[in-house]
């Protein structure tokens, strides 16, 4: 397999003498020709879904899962049959709302769903594994936390802290009075919406997870009900987590049911899914494109963003500042 070093500079030796509006094509013909080798390998249709997350160049809501990732799916589902399927699933997550649309869409169309995950797939990208039959990981992979963010002026704020800050200043106010001064700032930004967003926002994650593992995962199992309702309980569980940031490695996932291969048990089939993920590391790197929809014949989804540069003559001050000359 080449590496990360040894792709780049093959990429770089077959784009040098080509003109710049044939780089993209030859970066989706590399792409797409793994895709194309792990599908030949496997008998099973290919979907690549990744966003350029790590990059730090694009905001958060244009690299997450969104409702609008549907008309990616729809399109590389064009001329592919099932019943099986393999994803290649890396992503920071979205919108658990979203997440269940293509849940819903996907299991319309393919019976066993294998997830592959080459770095990493968090959050609501985790619940989207969690619906799959099986997932495949490396030592290296990681899935991540369930429990949802509620997006704040402070930024994205885990929806269980909300809940237990609440909490824990009703107690000290109930037991001294006198205290209420000191939460009272912090009282003053919360109201029975925002409480109730968070329950909910919990519930929903969790109960989402344990139907998808009950019935796909965990099918057949005599306890499959409540294993599925535990392990989804476990994933969601922000105390056991502390950080929704953190990750979850294939040993972990294992110990609460999860039904993992690892990666490294087929040389040929990780050597394929990794240089696919690194040509689509690349190809973010050396592009626009910030999300990537793609399927082993070609077909694809591709987002990006243009990044405008202003410039500012010397001396004058930033537009909007109010500054006058002196």
């Amino acid at each position: 397999m080449p590496g990360w070093g040894e792709l780049l500079k093959e990429l770089n030796a077959e784009l040098a003498g080509l003109p710049p509006d044939q780089a993209g094509p030859a970066l989706d013909a590399k792409r797409v020709g793994y895709l194309k080798a792990m599908h030949d390998r496997t008998g099973r249709p290919v979907f690549l879904y990744a966003t350029n997350w790590l990059g730090g160049g694009a905001p958060p809501d244009l690299t997450s899962i969104s409702l609008e990732d549907i008309h990616g799916l729809m399109e590389v589902s064009r001329d592919v049959d099932g019943p099986g399927l393999d994803v290649i699933l890396h992503s920071p997550g979205g919108q658990a709302e979203a997440t269940a649309s293509i849940v819903r869409y996907l299991r319309s169309r393919f019976e066993d769903i294998r997830v592959f995950v080459p770095l990493a797939a968090m959050s609501a990208a985790t619940m989207w594994a969690l619906a799959a039959n099986r997932i495949v990981m490396g030592k290296h992979s990681q899935l991540g936390p369930i429990d949802p963010q509620l997006l704040t002026a402070q930024g994205a704020i885990p929806a269980r802290a909300i809940l237990d800050q609440f909490e824990k200043a009703r107690q000290a106010v109930a037991e001294n009075p006198a205290s209420v001064g000191a939460y009272l700032p912090m009282l003053q930004q919360y109201g029975p919406a925002l409480l109730q967003m968070c329950e909910n926002a919990e519930a929903l994650a969790e109960r989402l997870v344990g139907q998808w593992l009950e019935a796909y995962m965990f099918a057949g199992r005599d306890d499959a009900h409540a294993r599925a309702a535990e392990t989804a309980h476990w994933f969601n569980n922000h105390q056991v987590h502390q950080s929704h940031g953190l990750g979850i490695g294939r040993d972990a996932a294992r110990e609460q049911g999860i039904v993992i291969d690892d990666l490294e048990d087929d040389e040929d089939l990780q050597d394929l899914v990794l240089s696919a993920f690194h040509a689509t590391a690349i190809t973010f790197n050396q592009s626009p494109a910030i999300k990537l929809i793609e399927n082993h014949l070609g077909r694809r989804f591709m987002k990006s963003v243009q990044v405008q540069q202003i410039q500012i003559p010397f001396g004058a001050p930033p537009p909007g500042t109010g500054l006058i000359p002196g």
